[in-house]
Protein backbone atom coordinates (compact mmCIF):
# COMPACT_ATOMS: atom_id res chain seq x y z
CA UNK A 1 0.00 0.00 0.00
CA UNK A 2 1.27 3.57 -1.01
CA UNK A 3 -0.23 6.95 -0.63
CA UNK A 4 0.42 9.57 -3.32
CA UNK A 5 0.20 12.88 -1.70
CA UNK A 6 -1.12 15.89 -4.87
CA UNK A 7 -0.67 19.07 -3.79
CA UNK A 8 -2.08 21.48 -6.04
CA UNK A 9 -2.51 24.89 -6.60
CA UNK A 10 -4.53 26.20 -9.94
CA UNK A 11 -3.78 23.59 -11.91
CA UNK A 12 -6.59 21.72 -12.20
CA UNK A 13 -6.57 22.23 -15.80
CA UNK A 14 -3.58 19.44 -16.12
CA UNK A 15 -4.99 17.06 -13.26
CA UNK A 16 -7.09 15.10 -15.53
CA UNK A 17 -3.72 13.48 -16.89
CA UNK A 18 -2.80 13.24 -13.62
CA UNK A 19 -5.99 11.37 -12.55
CA UNK A 20 -6.00 9.48 -15.25
CA UNK A 21 -2.39 7.94 -15.14
CA UNK A 22 -3.34 6.50 -11.11
CA UNK A 23 -6.90 4.82 -12.74
CA UNK A 24 -4.07 3.22 -14.98
CA UNK A 25 -1.63 1.74 -12.65
CA UNK A 26 -0.70 -1.79 -13.21
CA UNK A 27 -1.05 -1.44 -8.84
CA UNK A 28 -4.21 -0.94 -7.48
CA UNK A 29 -3.80 -0.98 -4.20
CA UNK A 30 -3.30 2.63 -3.03
CA UNK A 31 -4.11 5.95 -1.75
CA UNK A 32 -4.27 9.35 -3.04
CA UNK A 33 -4.08 12.19 -1.10
CA UNK A 34 -5.26 15.28 -2.80
CA UNK A 35 -4.36 18.62 -0.82
CA UNK A 36 -5.91 22.28 -2.88
CA UNK A 37 -4.05 25.00 -1.02
CA UNK A 38 -7.02 27.87 -2.01
CA UNK A 39 -7.10 27.72 -5.77
CA UNK A 40 -8.75 30.49 -7.76
CA UNK A 41 -8.84 28.97 -10.87
CA UNK A 42 -11.85 26.19 -10.68
CA UNK A 43 -9.86 23.28 -9.57
CA UNK A 44 -11.74 22.41 -6.53
CA UNK A 45 -14.25 21.37 -8.64
CA UNK A 46 -12.62 20.15 -11.64
CA UNK A 47 -10.95 17.77 -9.14
CA UNK A 48 -13.72 16.90 -7.33
CA UNK A 49 -15.85 15.56 -9.82
CA UNK A 50 -12.98 13.61 -11.41
CA UNK A 51 -12.14 11.73 -8.12
CA UNK A 52 -15.92 11.63 -7.17
CA UNK A 53 -16.50 7.64 -8.09
CA UNK A 54 -13.60 6.24 -6.54
CA UNK A 55 -12.79 5.83 -3.06
CA UNK A 56 -9.25 5.76 -3.28
CA UNK A 57 -8.78 9.34 -3.31
CA UNK A 58 -8.99 11.80 -0.54
CA UNK A 59 -9.84 15.14 -0.89
CA UNK A 60 -8.98 18.45 1.24
CA UNK A 61 -8.71 21.79 1.06
CA UNK A 62 -6.45 24.36 2.77
CA UNK A 63 -8.81 27.00 4.49
CA UNK A 64 -6.03 29.53 3.63
CA UNK A 65 -2.95 29.13 1.31
CA UNK A 66 -0.07 27.86 3.22
CA UNK A 67 2.40 26.73 0.08
CA UNK A 68 3.63 23.94 -1.27
CA UNK A 69 5.66 22.62 1.15
CA UNK A 70 3.31 22.49 4.26
CA UNK A 71 0.67 21.46 1.85
CA UNK A 72 3.14 18.20 1.08
CA UNK A 73 3.51 17.76 5.22
CA UNK A 74 0.09 17.68 5.80
CA UNK A 75 -0.60 15.29 3.08
CA UNK A 76 2.15 13.15 4.61
CA UNK A 77 0.09 13.36 8.19
CA UNK A 78 -2.95 12.33 6.92
CA UNK A 79 -1.06 9.20 4.88
CA UNK A 80 -2.42 6.07 6.47
CA UNK A 81 0.30 3.82 4.50
CA UNK A 82 4.22 2.82 5.18
CA UNK A 83 5.56 4.18 1.99
CA UNK A 84 4.45 7.44 0.78
CA UNK A 85 5.31 9.47 -3.04
CA UNK A 86 4.73 12.70 -4.63
CA UNK A 87 3.13 13.15 -7.56
CA UNK A 88 2.59 17.08 -8.72
CA UNK A 89 -0.64 17.56 -10.54
CA UNK A 90 0.44 19.15 -13.61
CA UNK A 91 2.67 15.65 -13.92
CA UNK A 92 1.66 11.98 -14.88
CA UNK A 93 3.07 8.66 -14.15
CA UNK A 94 3.92 5.50 -16.15
CA UNK A 95 1.45 2.83 -15.61
CA UNK A 96 3.80 1.08 -13.89
CA UNK A 97 5.44 3.07 -11.23
CA UNK A 98 3.98 2.05 -8.51
CA UNK A 99 4.13 -1.53 -8.80
CA UNK A 100 8.00 -1.22 -9.26
CA UNK A 101 8.17 0.87 -6.51
CA UNK A 102 6.16 -1.34 -4.32
CA UNK A 103 8.26 -4.11 -5.19
CA UNK A 104 11.56 -2.85 -4.88
CA UNK A 105 10.53 -1.72 -1.41
CA UNK A 106 9.83 -5.03 -0.60
CA UNK A 107 13.02 -6.97 -1.95
CA UNK A 108 14.79 -4.82 0.26
CA UNK A 109 14.03 -4.12 3.60
CA UNK A 110 16.85 -2.00 4.35
CA UNK A 111 15.99 0.90 2.33
CA UNK A 112 14.50 4.14 2.92
CA UNK A 113 13.66 5.51 -0.40
CA UNK A 114 13.60 4.54 -4.23
CA UNK A 115 13.42 6.71 -7.19
CA UNK A 116 12.87 6.15 -11.01
CA UNK A 117 13.98 9.06 -13.08
CA UNK A 118 12.49 10.74 -15.20
CA UNK A 119 10.50 12.00 -18.52
CA UNK A 120 10.79 15.14 -19.84
CA UNK A 121 7.23 16.22 -21.65
CA UNK A 122 5.58 19.32 -23.36
CA UNK A 123 2.89 20.83 -22.47
CA UNK A 124 0.53 18.36 -23.81
CA UNK A 125 2.28 15.60 -21.94
CA UNK A 126 3.71 14.12 -25.43
CA UNK A 127 7.29 12.45 -24.08
CA UNK A 128 10.40 14.33 -25.14
CA UNK A 129 13.26 13.14 -23.67
CA UNK A 130 14.33 10.78 -20.94
CA UNK A 131 16.45 11.16 -17.71
CA UNK A 132 18.32 8.53 -16.22
CA UNK A 133 19.41 8.59 -12.87
CA UNK A 134 22.17 7.21 -10.58
CA UNK A 135 22.60 4.60 -8.03
CA UNK A 136 23.96 6.90 -4.92
CA UNK A 137 25.69 4.27 -3.16
CA UNK A 138 28.20 6.58 -0.84
CA UNK A 139 27.65 10.41 0.24
CA UNK A 140 29.92 12.19 -2.45
CA UNK A 141 29.30 14.94 -4.69
CA UNK A 142 26.55 12.55 -6.67
CA UNK A 143 24.28 12.49 -3.97
CA UNK A 144 24.42 16.37 -4.37
CA UNK A 145 21.61 16.55 -6.95
CA UNK A 146 23.75 18.59 -9.08
CA UNK A 147 22.70 16.57 -12.47
CA UNK A 148 19.37 14.92 -11.00
CA UNK A 149 21.24 11.91 -10.12
CA UNK A 150 18.28 11.50 -7.07
CA UNK A 151 14.74 12.99 -9.20
CA UNK A 152 10.92 11.32 -9.41
CA UNK A 153 9.61 9.21 -9.22
CA UNK A 154 10.94 9.12 -5.85
CA UNK A 155 9.12 7.01 -2.77
CA UNK A 156 9.81 7.35 0.91
CA UNK A 157 9.18 4.91 3.78
CA UNK A 158 7.52 7.08 6.31
CA UNK A 159 9.49 5.04 8.88
CA UNK A 160 12.89 6.26 7.72
CA UNK A 161 11.31 9.41 6.55
CA UNK A 162 10.46 10.24 10.40
CA UNK A 163 13.62 9.79 11.45
CA UNK A 164 15.00 12.99 9.51
CA UNK A 165 13.81 16.54 10.08
CA UNK A 166 11.36 16.29 7.71
CA UNK A 167 10.29 18.48 4.29
CA UNK A 168 12.18 22.00 5.28
CA UNK A 169 9.21 24.67 4.64
CA UNK A 170 12.63 27.26 3.95
CA UNK A 171 13.27 25.76 1.10
CA UNK A 172 11.28 27.11 -1.55
CA UNK A 173 11.44 25.17 -4.91
CA UNK A 174 14.02 22.81 -3.93
CA UNK A 175 12.41 20.90 -0.83
CA UNK A 176 13.21 17.35 -3.05
CA UNK A 177 16.43 18.19 -3.19
CA UNK A 178 16.72 18.81 0.32
CA UNK A 179 14.86 15.66 1.45
CA UNK A 180 16.62 13.70 -1.00
CA UNK A 181 19.99 14.25 0.77
CA UNK A 182 18.32 13.56 4.14
CA UNK A 183 17.06 10.23 2.70
CA UNK A 184 20.68 9.49 1.72
CA UNK A 185 22.07 9.84 5.13
CA UNK A 186 19.67 8.00 7.02
CA UNK A 187 19.74 5.09 5.11
CA UNK A 188 20.29 3.21 1.96
CA UNK A 189 18.43 3.95 -1.19
CA UNK A 190 17.76 1.87 -4.19
CA UNK A 191 17.69 3.45 -8.10
CA UNK A 192 15.05 1.75 -10.25
CA UNK A 193 16.52 2.32 -13.86
CA UNK A 194 13.33 2.66 -15.62
CA UNK A 195 12.04 6.25 -15.63
CA UNK A 196 8.17 5.95 -14.59
CA UNK A 197 7.38 9.41 -14.08
CA UNK A 198 5.99 12.45 -16.49
CA UNK A 199 7.51 15.47 -16.08
CA UNK A 200 5.59 18.46 -17.92
CA UNK A 201 6.90 21.54 -19.05
CA UNK A 202 4.87 24.49 -19.13
CA UNK A 203 5.46 28.23 -18.17
CA UNK A 204 3.71 27.60 -15.12
CA UNK A 205 5.90 25.00 -14.04
CA UNK A 206 7.68 26.58 -10.06
CA UNK A 207 11.39 25.37 -11.33
CA UNK A 208 10.88 25.53 -15.49
CA UNK A 209 12.06 28.77 -17.40
CA UNK A 210 12.45 32.18 -15.68
CA UNK A 211 12.06 30.08 -12.39
CA UNK A 212 15.00 27.74 -13.24
CA UNK A 213 17.57 30.24 -11.62
CA UNK A 214 15.21 30.89 -8.55
CA UNK A 215 15.35 26.67 -8.02
CA UNK A 216 19.22 27.13 -8.01
CA UNK A 217 19.40 29.22 -5.59
CA UNK A 218 17.29 27.31 -3.32
CA UNK A 219 19.49 24.03 -4.33
CA UNK A 220 22.23 25.78 -3.16
CA UNK A 221 20.45 26.63 0.11
CA UNK A 222 19.60 23.39 0.90
CA UNK A 223 23.51 22.62 0.25
CA UNK A 224 24.63 24.49 3.18
CA UNK A 225 22.04 23.40 5.06
CA UNK A 226 23.50 19.64 4.27
CA UNK A 227 27.28 20.90 5.21
CA UNK A 228 25.81 22.08 7.89
CA UNK A 229 24.20 18.60 9.10
CA UNK A 230 27.63 17.17 8.26
CA UNK A 231 30.44 19.47 9.67
CA UNK A 232 31.84 19.62 5.84
CA UNK A 233 32.98 22.65 3.67
CA UNK A 234 31.69 22.72 0.38
CA UNK A 235 33.28 26.60 -0.47
CA UNK A 236 35.47 24.76 -2.74
CA UNK A 237 32.05 23.10 -4.26
CA UNK A 238 31.02 26.43 -5.15
CA UNK A 239 33.70 27.00 -6.80
CA UNK A 240 34.44 24.46 -8.79
CA UNK A 241 30.41 24.73 -10.49
CA UNK A 242 30.30 28.79 -10.39
CA UNK A 243 32.79 31.33 -12.01
CA UNK A 244 33.04 34.08 -9.31
CA UNK A 245 31.78 37.73 -9.93
CA UNK A 246 35.23 39.29 -9.96
CA UNK A 247 36.66 36.83 -12.30
CA UNK A 248 33.18 36.56 -14.41
CA UNK A 249 33.75 40.62 -14.81
CA UNK A 250 37.35 40.36 -15.95
CA UNK A 251 36.83 38.04 -18.48
CA UNK A 252 33.91 40.01 -19.36
CA UNK A 253 36.10 43.32 -19.63
CA UNK A 254 39.17 41.17 -22.05
CA UNK A 255 36.30 41.30 -24.70
CA UNK A 256 34.93 44.28 -24.54
CA UNK A 257 38.85 44.89 -24.96
CA UNK A 258 39.24 42.61 -28.05
CA UNK A 259 35.93 43.47 -29.63
CA UNK A 260 37.62 47.29 -29.50
CA UNK A 261 40.85 46.06 -30.74
CA UNK A 262 41.69 48.23 -34.39
CA UNK A 263 44.24 45.82 -34.93
CA UNK A 264 42.04 42.51 -34.85
CA UNK A 265 39.04 44.61 -36.70
CA UNK A 266 41.29 45.45 -39.56
CA UNK A 267 42.78 41.48 -40.19
CA UNK A 268 39.01 40.11 -39.66
CA UNK A 269 38.89 42.64 -42.70
CA UNK A 270 41.25 40.90 -44.23
CA UNK A 271 40.30 37.74 -43.68
CA UNK A 272 43.32 36.74 -41.16
CA UNK A 273 41.00 36.28 -37.81
CA UNK A 274 38.01 34.73 -38.67
CA UNK A 275 37.76 34.33 -35.15
CA UNK A 276 36.59 38.10 -34.17
CA UNK A 277 33.02 37.74 -35.49
CA UNK A 278 32.66 35.01 -32.26
CA UNK A 279 33.97 37.59 -29.75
Amino acid sequence: MISILIANYNNGHFFKDCYDSLLAQTEKKWEAIVIDDCSTDGSVEIIKNLIAEDSRFRFFKNEENIGYQKSLIRGIELSESPIFARLDPDDALKPKAIELSLEAFSNNIEIGMTYTGFIFCDEKLNELKEHHCKQIESLNSDYYGFRGEISHFACFRKEVYNKTTGIDTFIKRAEDKDIYMKMCEIAEVKLIDNPQYLYRIHSGGVSNNKNSEKALFWHWVALIKMAERRNINIEDLFIEHYIPKNKYLQLKDKLTSLKNSRLLKLLYKLGLFKAYKYL
